[in-house]
């Protein structure tokens, strides 16, 4: 029996992994994912699951339903990747991570029946197979599954959910999703099934139609989230949370609804997870606006989500978020311009295979930088990244480590200043 360190390196080191080195890991069929599913009996088919897709925000809306089907009462599993600090993170029940022994039954049992088989399963497949088969053995009511990447082709795209959810859609792996936005939404809409219902979080006209079009084919009913519920402020509150009014259909439905979230972008997000509610209440489930109001107040408590605009330390006032592509930057330096601060000090790290010049044009000329890099295989080198920035006006020095750069950043800034960290979610992750 091997133990648990002795796991982590075999799925680290012997499985092609998306998240340490890119494209060559992603698998564009469901073959794997299949014969694993058969080769453990089927796992997925034993507990209700509510499937998340989108190119930001899927994370926030797995955690605060997950965290309300807890308030509720519901066993709840959760999948979620990647993990920041550690592995266990990404399956979840009732907030508590998968236990290390769990981890190395799964894959002892994996490696014996393997003998047979003799496949050659991806991290992230075999993970998916791990989270399902975990999920039965604790008997969960229901199991909040975010999506890798994509949609159509996603390891856990085998369920046939209560209801599938899609949070929004822009610029992100397009290398593998494709370089429109239409096609983007085409992958993610891959987990749109028939009679499923579905639930899109924002309105596009440049791939509103593409959900259409695939929700008729799947004779399912859609709603769009943001064309009933929006909010028009936040404000955080003297206890450290965020408030938000909600209205629906233009009346006031959610005064003062209290989420722990902190992020600005939460706006976009809580619509969609209050209109996902709505379609479950209306298939039985009974959610009411209590249960609803605890969840999303208690989503870190329950769920222990972080790197979510997560404050790490004050004086200087140090705050790190997961945003990592254009879409997700650009909210992130609009709640930048909210926060108070008399310099601005700027972590950024990022992988090779995103547009790293789209990202550097939206970021604030007015910040010191500290360009680094994750200790991944797909981290850019410092000195590209600063060569890149320099054309948008972006100034700093390069080191080699994230620590590093934190550690510069804190000796540098002032008690009244903002040192923010980002740029890639393994930049956060060392942080964390």
């Amino acid at each position: 029996m091997r133990n648990y360190q002795e796991v982590l390196d075999f799925l680290f080191s012997q499985l092609p992994m998306f998240q340490r080195t890119g494209p060559a890991a992603y698998k564009d069929n469901l073959d794997n994912t299949i014969r694993l599913d058969e080769m453990f009996g089927y796992p997925h088919r034993s507990f209700k699951t509510i499937h998340v897709a989108g190119t930001n925000g899927k994370g926030s809306v797995s955690h605060m339903l997950a965290s309300v089907l807890q308030e509720a009462g519901y066993k709840t599993g959760l999948y979620t990747s990647p993990h920041l600090k550690d592995f266990r993170e990404r399956i979840k029940v009732n907030g508590e991570m998968i236990p290390e022994e769990a981890v190395v039954q799964f894959t002892e049992s994996y490696l014996a029946k393997n003998e047979a088989e003799q496949m050659e399963p991806s991290f992230f497949e075999l993970t998916v197979s791990m989270a399902f088969d975990y999920f039965r053995t604790c008997q969960v009511d229901v199991a909040v599954i975010e999506v890798g990447l994509g949609g159509r082709l996603d390891s856990t795209n085998i369920i046939t959910p209560e209801i599938s959810v899609i949070t929004n859609i822009s610029f992100d792996h397009m290398g593998l999703l494709g370089d429109t936005l239409p096609l983007i939404a085409a992958e993610k809409g891959g987990i749109i099934k028939k009679d499923v219902p579905v639930v899109i979080g924002e309105t596009s006209s440049e791939t509103s139609f593409v959900f259409e079009q695939i929700a008729e084919k799947m004779q399912t009913q859609l709603t769009f989230a943001d064309q009933e519920y929006a909010t028009d402020y936040s404000m955080l509150t003297i206890d450290g949370k965020q408030s938000l009014n909600i209205k629906r259909n233009n009346e006031l439905v959610f005064p003062d609804l209290k989420i722990d979230l902190l992020g600005i972008y939460q706006r976009y997000n809580v619509p969609t997870v209050l209109k996902t509610i709505d379609v479950l209440n209306s298939k039985g489930w009974h959610l009411t606006e209590d249960l609803v109001r605890r969840g999303v107040l208690n989503t870190i408590r329950n769920t222990g989500l972080m790197g979510r605009w997560q404050i790490i330390g004050y004086n200087p006032l140090t705050i790190c978020d997961t945003g990592h592509n254009p879409a997700g930057i650009k909210l992130v330096v609009e709640q930048i311009k909210q926060t108070a601060w008399k310099e601005l000090h700027i972590i950024i790290g990022m992988v090779n295979d995103k547009d790293k010049n789209e990202v550097l044009s939206l970021l604030p000329v007015n910040a010191r930088y500290y360009f680094t890099k994750a200790a991944i295989p797909r981290a850019a080198e410092p000195e590209d990244l600063r060569a890149k920035a320099e054309k948008f006006g972006l100034k700093g020095d390069c080191y080699p480590a994230v620590r590093q750069a934190l550690s510069a950043a804190l000796v540098h800034a002032g008690k009244d200043d903002l040192v923010f960290v980002g740029g890639s979610t393994f930049v956060v992750a060392e942080v964390l």
